[in-house]
């Protein structure tokens, strides 16, 4: 095979017009790998069509055109959406959903093609050492990350170090303990934060790869899974049916028990503050342009997956998420609970929710009802139809900064980590290692600032933007999992935080029905995915399914 072009969105452009010809032919048509043993890799283009084929996969129908954050994003406190859309995994049923296999699929079809870089690039020799000890860190980093999303979805699964060839023909693997699996997440990333180069240096690669910052955020967030997993202790919660204060006993969740959170989560706090100190990164000042195409790939959006207008390579975040669409409206919306767990001075909610909008029919609409002053009447134009189950719903801006919104399938950005969260994650650990400091404080309220209008001179964040002083160390948690849930939301973050506290079951079950009529009733089989019939009939060394499948 000829190597491809050095830059990074070609390959990708490749594998997408594989991928998208349509859903049922991505899913029936899976190659093994991208850039197979069989290829001589004799230089530096050889090397990076490797690592390209590697990204690759995570632009496909397995993992992040739909099924990925369709099983994450949809399966939440804090989420609604149309009932043709969420009635499966947003209902909790992930098995009537066509992509449920697509997370293990895509996950491990990741880790073969890292397996195949990490045994023949370093034999190279017609390269620059620097840029490729830059390729070997990003296949160890997507090698761990992978490993990273499958113990969080399924538990415990076979680690695969090794490419499957003559030399190494064994498939049948059991599944590692959830704590080995953690183990090969750490160690992998241990090694791309070893090999790969810091933001801003000239080999560091082209946007959409990731480098040694984001390693070390994904390492502060793999402690961190760790370490409140392993945490005993109350989480309080808005929610339920009446959106109440609810405080909950969490569960240590399976697989870490005997674990020692608070080494842990000391792991995670000095790793946070490694990036914090690399200076490397700033928080967007206007929290709204983040979501512009002029705020991508920004100082705040450490890791992104790229799209690009007029190719094969775009995705249907748009088209669900927005409030305007091919379908009339969206199909995702943000709970009214949920945005009323915002301050009304708070961008977030001000601006990240769009409060006027006309469907595809040309109906006019406002959101929401008890705010009716403020959007009804707006510019001129007569909003109406608010107080309706079907217009009484908060639309995300996310994923609505595209080159065409009028197209079913358009270049929306995803964001897989942000600078805003590594400030979170500080502030979670460093309270549960010391308490509510005033180093936990600033880490939170750095965030907060950002989402809040100042005043006076010199200018100073109004009085809501501070989060309340003299809180207990939990309080302090739960204001942290509340302000995630904030700064985070319908980021694919949510279900993850609620499932590593060790309470989606409890949240998710005081609810019951949630607007929209989408039923959030779930038991203990929905705390892991089911792993596919495919594997367990091609693993005979896995003896069984997750619980309950």
């Amino acid at each position: 095979m000829k190597a491809i072009s050095t830059y990074f969105i070609a390959p990708v452009l490749v594998l997408a017009l594989l991928c998208t010809s349509s859903c049922k032919k991505a899913l029936e048509e899976k190659p093994f790998s991208f850039y197979s043993p069989e290829n001589s890799y004799k230089n530096a283009s050889d090397a990076r069509a490797a690592i390209n084929g590697v990204y690759g996969e995570l632009y496909t129908y397995d993992l992040f055109i739909q099924p990925f954050w369709n099983m994450t994003v949809l399966d939440d406190d804090h989420v609604s959406g149309a009932d043709w859309f969420l009635g499966s995994t947003g209902a909790g049923n992930p098995q009537n959903y066509w992509g449920v296999d697509g997370p293990w699929i895509g996950c491990y079809t990741i880790i073969a093609r890292a397996n195949t870089v990490l045994e023949n690039v370093p034999n190279i020799t017609e390269i620059d050492p620097e840029v490729k000890n830059r390729i070997l860190g990003e296949a160890y980093f997507l090698r761990g990350w992978a490993y990273f999303q499958l113990v969080q979805l399924y538990g415990g699964v076979p680690i695969r170090l090794k490419a499957v060839s003559a030399e190494n023909p064994e498939t049948n693997i059991p599944r590692a303990t959830v704590k080995e699996t953690y183990e090969a997440v750490i160690a992998d990333l241990k090694a791309a934060e070893a090999n790969l180069l810091p933001y801003g240096h000239a080999n560091a690669g082209e946007p959409g790869r990731v480098n040694q910052g984001v390693a070390k955020a994904f390492l502060a967030k793999t402690y961190l899974t760790m370490a409140s997993g392993a945490s005993s202790g109350n989480v309080t919660v808005r929610g339920g049916v009446d959106n109440g204060y609810y405080t909950y006993a969490k569960d240590v969740v399976k697989g870490l028990e005997g674990l020692d959170p608070k080494a842990y989560y000391t792991l995670a706090r000095d790793k946070a503050q490694e990036v914090i100190s690399s200076n490397l990164y700033v928080l967007t000042p206007n929290w709204v342009d983040l979501w512009s195409i002029a705020g991508r790939n920004s100082k705040e959006q450490m890791w992104e997956i790229q799209s690009l207008a007029g190719s094969a390579f775009i995705n249907n975040l748009g088209v669900y998420f927005s409030a305007r669409s091919t379908f009339g409206v969206g199909a995702v919306w943000t709970t009214n609970n949920h945005y009323k767990d915002y301050d009304e001075l708070d961008k977030r909610v001000l601006d990240g929710i769009t409060h006027n909008y006309q469907t595809l029919q040309g109906t006019y609409i406002f959101y929401p009802l008890s705010q009716a002053a403020k959007y009804k009447v707006v510019n001129g134009i007569n909003y109406n139809n608010s107080g309706s189950t079907t217009a009484e719903r908060a639309y995300t801006i996310k994923y609505s900064g595209v080159a065409d919104p009028t197209v079913a399938n358009s270049d929306a950005f995803y964001p897989l980590l942000r600078y805003s969260e590594v400030y979170l994650m500080y502030a979670e650990a460093e309270n549960e290692v010391n308490g509510p400091t005033s180093t936990a404080y600033d880490a939170l309220n750095a965030v907060r600032f950002r989402s809040f209008p100042t005043t006076g001179s010199p200018a100073m964040p109004v009085p809501e933007a501070y989060a309340p002083a003299s809180m207990t160390s939990e309080q302090f948690r739960s204001y942290v999992l509340a302000e995630r849930a904030r700064e985070l939301n319908l980021e694919g973050v949510r279900r993850f935080d609620l499932m590593r506290w060790g309470i989606y079951l409890q949240v998710m079950n005081k609810i019951s029905t949630g607007q929209n009529n989408i039923s959030k009733v779930r038991t203990t089989k929905n705390l892991l995915l089911p792993i596919p019939i495919n594997e367990l009939n091609s693993n005979t060394a896995i003896k069984g399914n997750n619980p309950g499948w």
